[in-house]
């Protein structure tokens, strides 16, 4: 697909011999062995963002292999009107190749904020599900989602680095920057116009360091939702593990009920073997017997529970004898002041110092 500067487009096939024989490169320069690439051959720009492929020249913008459903749909919608002027961009007082670097860059960096806008309220949503105190147990399906969502987080980050890496590969290179200037070494009116002040060189580093910074502060972003991702697993297997105790504390505390019970019921035991004794025949030993088994069972347990009580309850926090105050000063900042006051405790300021 061809795009001229008046946004006038057309449509042809060629093999890709006779392609780059007519743009004047050679067979390794569309090959496009980088996922994401930014480079000048032969006063072409020839780019590359993962499934789009675009050379570009100072009269024409070419796309290759466009037969993709969201591609063909920003193809036919906006970028005709795009390099024709009547889109958003701020580059159509300057040449050609800006308006078409432009497009694409934008186009590239709204994918990539679109996918982020739709995993982050997906991942939102799915956490907020998860890390609720109340569950006694965690759905599995929830977890799946969020599995797959930090997946594709993951690829997100990845595809944004990337993109940040190869501007920054561009920005780092004053030569490249002067060699996308394309119109700079063809049209002498733009050549007279790059000499006499406006520095097309300089523009273009101010472009591509635009979209850098979008790049960068979409990957604040990302990571941003990355560190909540992480730190809501760990409340969850906080909450997981605070049910899991509680359960094992009802455990134990019946493991001491039935061991409380099992040792005096061995008087039980005792009276109901089949061997004679006179006190078989008062009829106030049964009650007897069953209070003392039924208050000695209690009273073991009740002191086994006191036991597994002082070990296992946190301790209480220390006294403090300071009393902190907290004052907002007009910078912003919090200043903490701690005042002893001896008169609380009986002593004396030069014996407070002595301790």
């Amino acid at each position: 697909m061809k795009f001229d500067k008046e946004g006038n487009t057309t449509y042809f096939e060629k093999k890709k011999t006779e392609l780059y024989q007519e743009l004047g490169l050679q067979a390794r320069d569309l090959r496009f062995q980088h996922v994401m690439s930014i480079a000048t051959r032969n006063n072409r720009i020839i780019m590359r963002m993962e499934f789009l492929k675009a050379v570009i020249t100072p009269e024409f913008l070419l796309i290759l292999d466009y037969r993709n459903l969201s591609l063909e749909h920003w193809l036919l919608n906006e970028l005709a009107s795009q390099l024709a002027g009547e889109g958003q961009l701020v580059t159509y007082s300057l040449p050609f190749e800006f308006r078409a670097i432009e497009a694409i860059l934008q186009y590239w960096i709204s994918k990539l904020q679109g996918r982020l806008n739709t995993l982050q309220p997906q991942i939102l949503e799915t956490l907020e599900a998860l890390v609720d105190p109340k569950l006694l147990s965690v759905d599995r399906s929830k977890l799946h989602i969020l599995l797959q969502n930090g997946k594709s987080l993951s690829e997100l980050e990845t595809d944004v680095k990337v993109f940040k890496e190869t501007i920054l590969e561009i920005l780092d290179e004053e030569e490249v920057i002067e060699e996308l200037c394309l119109s700079k070494w063809t049209d002498p009116q733009v050549f007279e116009e790059s000499t006499s002040g406006i520095d097309h060189a300089e523009e273009m580093e101010l472009l591509l360091e635009n979209y850098y910074r979008q790049a960068e502060d979409l990957l604040n972003e990302a990571r941003e939702l990355r560190v909540l991702i992480d730190d809501s697993e760990s409340i969850i297997f906080i909450n997981l593990d605070s049910h899991r105790n509680v359960m094992m504390r009802l455990n134990l505390q019946l493991t001491m009920g039935t061991f409380s019970v099992s040792l005096f019921g061995l008087i039980g035991v005792a009276f109901g073997m089949n061997l004679e004794s006179s006190l078989e025949e008062d009829p106030r030993i049964f009650w007897l017997v069953t209070g003392i088994m039924f208050l000695g069972s209690g009273l073991i347990w009740r002191r086994l529970l006191s036991f597994l009580g002082r070990h296992l309850d946190p301790p209480l926090p220390p006294h403090v004898p300071a009393v902190l105050k907290k004052s907002q000063p007009a910078a912003g900042r919090v200043e903490i002041k701690s005042n002893l006051k001896g008169e609380t405790f009986g002593l004396s300021r030069s014996t407070l110092t002595n301790q």
